[in-house]
């Protein structure tokens, strides 16, 4: 589906898009070389598996900023909770590090930020998202969802 396009189903035609950002417990920057690759293509898996788009994303050595679309049957919190959820546990399985320094088994922060992005305010997300993907962005770390 490219990206102006409408979900169409038997009953109904739709576009939802948002943007969302979540980090990590205390902000400790974790998601750095094979860690940050590993909850990049995890969280691509979650929203294929989901049936959402990225349309754009950044993941941070501290947080994930993410430019969705989602289809009218999702509700955004259920979502969230699966790409927190499922994200944390497959990364605290597969690295130890993160198992010891988030021994309470929590990866993410607790909470999440969701902005309803529409057609007029979703070129302004993306070049929100495009700025995290400069040169001097990379070498902080930022890597990109798409």
């Amino acid at each position: 589906m490219s990206r102006k396009d409408s979900r169409i189903n038997s009953h109904s035609r739709s576009r939802l898009t948002a943007h969302l950002v979540w980090c990590t417990k205390y902000r400790y920057q974790v998601l750095k070389g094979s860690i940050q690759e590993r909850c990049r293509e995890l969280l691509i898996q979650i929203c294929d598996a989901e049936d959402v788009e990225i349309i754009k994303g950044v993941v941070g050595k501290d947080h994930i900023h993410m430019h969705i679309e989602y289809p009218p049957n999702k509700n955004i919190s259920n979502l969230v909770k699966r790409l927190k959820g499922r994200s944390s546990r497959r990364l605290q399985e597969e690295y130890s590090e993160i198992r010891r320094r988030y021994w309470g088994r929590h990866f993410w922060a607790i909470g999440y930020g969701v902005w309803s992005t529409g057609e007029t305010t979703e070129d302004v997300v993306n070049n929100y998202l495009e700025h995290h993907r400069t040169k001097s962005n990379e070498d902080r770390g930022n890597m990109m969802l798409e």
